[in-house]
């Protein structure tokens, strides 16, 4: 996963855990895409201070992913929710084909139960 993306993921579910400090420097880097040169003028501290900042942010943001594993869970979610929905168009698709149309339900419902059980 492109970094920025997964940084973007990581502050979704777990900014609200940072310092407001933290907080509006970080999402001036990863969401508002503005330079470490602008947000060190903005706030009045080093460039140097901003880079150590996000880094410090991206490992606090980490370390929260690996125990809780929120955003791995949402990206399986989604994967399962795509691949029901890419079930459901085929099935629309099938008129007489009853063996396929079983194998179909049968994968929809081991799915729909892996998600359910997940919670």
């Amino acid at each position: 996963m492109e970094k920025i993306v997964r940084q973007a993921l990581l502050y979704d579910f777990y900014g609200e855990l940072l310092t407001e400090h933290q907080k509006s420097i970080y999402s001036d880097i990863v969401l508002n895409d503005l330079s470490y040169s602008e947000v060190a003028r903005a706030e009045g501290i080093s460039r140097q201070g901003v880079f150590d900042l996000v880094k410090r942010c991206d490992k606090i943001l980490e370390e929260y992913e690996s125990k809780l594993l929120l955003v791995e869970k949402f990206l399986d979610t989604k994967e399962r929710v795509s691949r029901i929905h890419e079930l459901a168009t085929e099935l629309k698709k099938m008129t007489d084909q009853q063996i396929e149309l079983q194998e179909k339900i049968n994968e929809i419902e081991a799915i729909s139960k892996a998600i359910y059980e997940s919670y």
